[in-house]
């Protein structure tokens, strides 16, 4: 329902949306139909056409390459100083794959009805099976690049288990799965470099998008080192910049992450999806004091062996050796039989929650959980331990200084992914004609919450294999597209420069840190694990006065001329303040609870979440105007796997 426009979290709303392009028939066939549905582009067409990539994590480093050995003018763009340091190289526990190399089970319908169930039922069905389907060919193509995935003594790649699933699908390399994935996309992006398909720009930060005709035609970016503000043009243009978890300020994200490419690209006419559905990973090193800037992710893959439990009493702070069996709580063993310590992340994160609210959490402030290895090195022995998760455990002993393999891990929630993004279609294109949105930067694939390990899966399907396909559809009409206006693209350059101006001109008293700091507080205490109406009407009162005083107030030393670290915090800390006020608004509007949207008003008798199919059975598509946001659904129909109460007991 509309919503009053005196009250917070007003919003209007707008026609439904829907996405036409995926194809009707078998849900098996829809990718095989669109694929030979697609307009060609023969390759002499090809060289003339130019496509924008920003970013180069898994999703944009892979596109780059793809697109550049296909064929096309390539510019990629990244804020670091090489793609190398783009944050999928942070992933550690692995990428799901329906190989069934163990004969469990597994097959790609079975990941198709797993990432749809963990996802609360709030994907689409046609997205989520593709993502399936072409999850095999990720495999064989990484191999083929010699990204070294574990192996098991017979020289069979190895897999492992992940949360939401009871079958083997997840490849791995140790704790690094990020890490040697990025190398490989990163040396096909290289090889395209050197052969001059791709133009890359490293230390550039994208702060508008150059729309003309009504379509997507440039970028105008800042070179971080010299200030200089430059517009690049071209056919098309693919966003790849990953999510927007650091609005909460601490998060498992590197402090670069933002939420500024796609937010700018939503002000200039991309819908937003489903911005409220953000993911609390369960297994990070708990906060440790006020000082933070970052939390670090402890992998999803140590719940393999690692058994999570608490004190039975209250108030127990005995060291963990002197707690007997029988005064421990295995509580996700004990809650959920069939999946034990192996939930989903959103369930196993409520529940650290709710046992730590109970006043049995462990460690400083109570707000931890234990996370034992004891069991399993008694079972496997160290030396089988340490090959599993040895760069795992020397960085948590390094980070808290305490042995892993002699004391329990220490663990709790932390913001880690957002589902959320700009919406897209089944070709991945959003509701500008020619801007494209791949990874975590797109709403896509994952519902209401992503199951452990299919980040990197859908990275890197957008990026090699959907996304190639899809924008040779939309480029063989590239004839027709016109001349980019020279108004248009002097538009975009006196945004971006009208920006930069007035945070110069502030010159007021507080760092935009400290502005960063004080509004992830808020999002976290009314907007993270658990949300009530009160709570986010406390924050949609709260935000817009923050970012008014942070723009009355805030101290950006220095100038544009040059490097300017804290001119690139302030303007990314403007963005998150906007798209703040938006989450709350979609919190507020979905009264339901499903995946990591908890609402304590929708719960069942044994506090799991209990979402409403009649009246949120869709995708939330916010409009951006400058008279508030329009909501905008897209009803989802599911014809392969019914909607039930999501169970893992």
């Amino acid at each position: 329902m509309t919503q009053p426009a005196s009250q917070p979290g007003a919003y209007r709303t707008g026609e439904p949306i829907r996405d036409t392009k995926a194809p009707s028939g078998p849900v098996e066939d829809r990718w095989d139909t669109r694929r030979f549905q697609a307009k060609l582009v023969n390759p002499a067409n090809k060289r003339k056409l130019t496509v924008i990539v920003v970013g180069t994590g898994l999703a944009g480093g892979s596109a780059a390459a793809t697109l550049g050995e296909l064929g096309y003018k390539v510019k990629s763009f990244c804020y670091q100083d090489s793609p190398r340091r783009a944050h999928s190289i942070a992933a550690q526990g692995g990428i799901n794959a329906a190989k069934n190399y163990r004969g469990d089970g597994d097959s790609v319908y079975r990941l198709f009805y797993d990432t749809v169930k963990g996802g609360d039922f709030r994907a689409r069905e046609s997205n989520v099976y593709r993502l399936a389907q072409v999850s095999v060919n990720i495999i064989d193509q990484a191999v083929a690049q010699g990204v070294p995935f574990a192996r098991e003594y017979g020289g069979l790649l190895d897999t492992r288990s992940f949360g939401g699933a009871q079958v083997s699908r997840t490849f791995y390399a140790r704790g690094q799965t990020g890490q040697q994935l990025l190398l490989g996309a990163y040396q096909a992006l290289e090889r395209q470099i050197a052969a001059g398909t791709v133009e890359m720009h490293t230390r550039h930060e994208m702060l508008e998008i150059v729309v003309s005709g009504g379509r997507a035609r440039g970028v105008v970016v800042r070179d971080m080192v010299t200030g200089e503000i430059e517009t690049h043009l071209a056919d098309a243009v693919v966003l790849a910049t990953g999510g927007y978890g650091n609005v909460f300020f601490l998060s498992t994200n590197a402090k670069g992450c933002n939420t500024t490419a796609i937010w700018r690209a939503h002000k200039k006419g991309a819908y937003f999806g489903n911005p409220c559905f953000t993911q609390i990973h369960p297994t990070c090193i708990p906060v440790s004091g006020d000082y933070q800037s970052k939390l670090t992710l402890m992998s999803e893959s140590l719940r393999n062996d690692g058994r999570v439990w608490v004190p039975l009493r209250k108030g127990d702070d005995r060291a963990p050796a002197d707690i007997p069996e029988d005064e421990r709580d295995y509580y996700l063993e004990r809650i959920y039989p069939a999946f034990g310590n192996l939930v989903p992340r959103d369930i196993a994160s409520r529940a650290a929650k709710n046992v730590c609210d109970e006043g049995r959490g462990v460690g400083p402030g109570g707000l931890g959980v234990y996370l034992d290895f004891a069991d399993a090195i008694a079972r496997l022995g160290r030396d089988a331990v340490e090959k599993k998760y040895g760069n795992l455990f020397e960085m948590y002993e390094r980070i808290t200084g305490e042995n892993p393999y002699e004391v329990p891990m220490r663990i709790y929630p932390a913001v880690h992914y957002t589902m959320g993004g700009l919406w897209v279609d089944y070709d991945l294109q959003s509701t500008i004609p020619g801007l494209f949105v791949i990874g975590e930067a797109n709403f896509s694939d994952h519902g209401a919450n992503r199951l452990g390990a299919s980040a990197l899966m859908q990275g890197l399907a957008d990026g090699y294999f959907v996304l190639p396909t899809t924008i040779g559809d939309y480029l063989a009409g590239a004839g027709a597209f016109g001349p980019v206006e020279e108004d248009d693209v002097a538009e975009a350059r006196k945004a971006v420069q009208e920006k930069i101006d007035r945070l110069l001109a502030v010159n007021g008293t507080r760092t935009a840190d400290s502005y960063h700091r004080e509004l992830g507080r808020i999002m976290w205490d009314y907007c993270g694990m658990e949300r009530t109406e009160e709570s986010l009407r406390k924050a949609l009162e709260r935000i817009p006065e923050l970012r008014e005083e942070f723009w009355n107030n805030v101290k950006v030393p220095g100038d544009a001329e040059g490097l300017n670290q804290a001119l690139e915090r302030a303007g990314r800390v403007a963005d998150f303040f906007e798209l703040a006020e938006l989450m709350c608004v979609d919190a507020l509007h979905r009264t339901e609870s499903c995946g990591g949207h908890f609402r304590a008003e929708s719960q069942d008798a044994d506090g799991e979440a209990l979402r409403d199919d009649e009246n949120f059975a869709y995708v939330a598509a916010w409009e951006w105007t400058p008279d508030g946001p329009v909501l905008h659904k897209e009803e989802l129909d599911y014809e392969y796997v019914k909607m039930t109460q999501r169970s893992y007991k």
